[in-house]
């Protein structure tokens, strides 16, 4: 019976948002996220979809209306934004205003964009109906369209694409307004003798990802249908994008490379590991967005090629191969056109997986319980974490033994409760969520302070409330310290939110129960709050202890030396006086 009236009330609602045309309208009265207060009190009674998860996934992508570039409508929903960056591109004669920025400064870079771009498109591809019974399909709409209608923009023709827009330098010595940043910004491009192998092949996997979104094309079987968003018109001009960027990375002139190699100036931020896993992504996409046999076994190809298999690290913006055998599977099973093994994708997805729930490494868990890898997880802490709790969530129904399900869906609750609230220090790691949420995101916007040499105490109170916003999270001591200048801890970033959507999505559409913050003693993280330094990159790691410097440990290593010599030649007089009183 519930089934029944939920599919009847997602019908409804798909039937009255295809009505409305080319860009789904928004709700009038908009959606607006409860105050904090409201995440403190439990939902009454089983109700699907759950509240308080509808919350979680309309406030994350509010988060995303308040990171917006460009000209701001004055009927936004985040009152305090104003528009910004209108001239974005003037220096290289395009029009590149619009867009995200990135995170809590004001540069836009594309290769993370892509990156979150493509996870929600395929997290909506695969739970979409519970976006349109939360009546947040228009939302994700306006979400996906001002970040792929800017990425657009970037690709002015077949090999261009612009990577990064602003001035890294400028932008980390600004702490202000959005009404006062700094107008020299510089765009940068990747082009056919300067390439960016992953840069292309991550906005053509975007393009192709939220293309067969937009064309309502969903993998089935124990999969949910796509949000209800269809626009052909849109979903083809978004693939002519990937089509034309995938090209691009393959065939470049220039050759095949890292995309920092041709722009040096993204290297600091947003450098790229490698550009395997984002071509065969890329090509993996583009075959599910054109049922393309040929380019489905040019990604096998890859991946072979590559030696993308075996591999046991992170899941984010710049390390895709995680995800590339969930995704194999899920086409296999979806598919038998394609002529791919099920089972083969199986055995990969699962020897990743089981080395994270049994953990056998790289990663370890922390004393709190969050999946933790070192290096990754030092400058965000929950995304890793995230990320994995979503593929695991996404694979389990294809896994290949009930117990094997049980375990995966069982580590992701785990990880998704740590990052709720069910962690030492008590804390909900989403802004806004529940009184104990973080009170200082690091977001140069939303702190309203201008004082740069003071942003943990310049204003004392956080001017606004950054809705939604998924954190760096805490040290690997699992400890939290909500200082603003501590960006591992406490910066924003799109990124950050991806995971989360799709999370969001999951437990709309299959439970009931309320999200683990519900259930947090007000004021917890209070009686908790860790004194001294977080031991993190923003406090040179203060968790190792005092640092030497290189001069002090060549010192050290002297006056050991001499002190192990003189104890040993007393040890030696010693033996010797015993054994007789004999000298030499």
């Amino acid at each position: 019976m519930l089934s029944t009236l939920l599919h009847g009330l997602a019908l409804s609602y798909a039937v009255t948002l295809c009505l409305v045309g080319a860009q789904l309208a928004l709700p009038n009265p908009p959606y607006m996220p409860p105050d904090a207060s409201n995440g403190a009190r439990q939902s009454s009674g089983r109700l699907q979809p759950n509240p308080q998860w509808s919350n979680v996934l309309g406030n994350s992508l509010y988060f995303y209306e308040a990171q917006r570039s460009g000209n701001i409508s004055s009927s936004t929903r985040v009152s305090w934004r104003n528009s910004s960056t209108v001239n974005d591109g003037k220096d290289v004669g395009f029009d590149l205003s619009g867009g995200y920025f990135d995170a809590g400064d004001y540069i836009k870079a594309t290769f993370p964009l892509s990156a979150a771009l493509m996870s929600i498109c395929w997290g909506a591809t695969d739970y979409g109906k519970a976006y349109d019974l939360t009546k947040q399909t228009a939302y994700l709409d306006d979400m996906l369209r001002w970040g792929l209608d800017w990425l657009m923009k970037a690709h002015p023709s077949e090999n261009t694409l612009y990577v990064l827009v602003g001035n890294t330098d400028l932008d980390d010595a600004y702490w202000g307004g959005d009404q006062n940043i700094p107008p020299l910004r510089t765009s940068y491009q990747i082009n056919n003798t300067n390439p960016g192998t992953d840069a292309a092949a991550g906005a053509s996997a975007a393009f192709s990802a939220c293309s067969s979104l937009y064309s309502n094309k969903g993998f089935g079987g124990p999969f949910s249908s796509p949000a209800s968003l269809q626009n052909s018109s849109y979903a083809e001009k978004l693939l002519t994008h990937a089509q034309q960027l995938y090209s691009f990375a393959v065939n470049a002139t220039g050759g095949q490379k890292t995309y920092q190699t041709s722009v040096p100036s993204i290297a600091a931020s947003y450098g790229s590991s490698s550009y395997t896993d984002e071509l065969t992504l890329a090509a993996l996409l583009l075959s599910w967005a054109t049922n393309s046999t040929s380019l489905f076994h040019d990604a096998e190809d890859y991946y072979q090629s590559f030696k993308l298999a075996g591999q046991n690290g992170v899941f984010n913006w710049d390390s895709k191969t995680p995800g590339l055998a969930v995704l194999f599977a899920q086409m296999t099973q979806s598919s038998s056109n394609l002529g791919g093994n099920l089972a083969t994708w199986q055995d990969e997805a699962e020897r990743y997986f089981d080395r994270i729930v049994n953990n056998q490494g790289p990663a370890h868990m922390t004393k709190g319980g969050l999946l933790y890898y070192d290096g990754d997880s030092d400058d965000a802490s929950l995304n890793p974490a995230l990320n994995a709790a979503m593929l695991l969530t996404r694979y389990a129904p294809l896994a290949t033994t009930p117990d094997k399900k049980a375990s995966y869906l069982k580590f992701a609750r785990s990880q998704l409760d740590y990052v709720l609230g069910n962690n030492p220090m008590h804390v909900p790691y989403i802004v806004g969520s529940h009184p104990n949420s973080p009170a200082n995101p690091h977001s140069a916007m939303a702190s309203g302070g201008n004082d740069i040499n003071n942003i943990d105490t310049s204003p004392e109170q956080e001017a606004y409330v950054l809705y939604g916003a998924v954190i760096g999270g805490p040290d690997k001591r699992d400890r939290y310290f909500d200082i603003r200048s501590d960006w591992p801890e406490t910066e924003v970033a799109l990124d950050y939110n991806a995971p989360m959507l799709t999370l969001a999505a999951m437990h709309v559409l299959n439970g009931t129960d309320d999200p683990f913050f519900t259930s947090l003693e007000v004021g917890a993280y209070e009686k908790v709050r860790p004194k001294g330094q977080p031991c993190d990159a923003a406090f040179h790691n203060a968790c190792a202890g005092p640092q030497l410097s290189t001069d002090g440990k060549i010192a050290m290593g002297i006056i050991i030396t001499v002190v192990g010599l003189f104890i040993t030649g007393l040890l030696v007089w010693y033996i010797q006086v015993l054994m007789g009183g004999k000298t030499t």
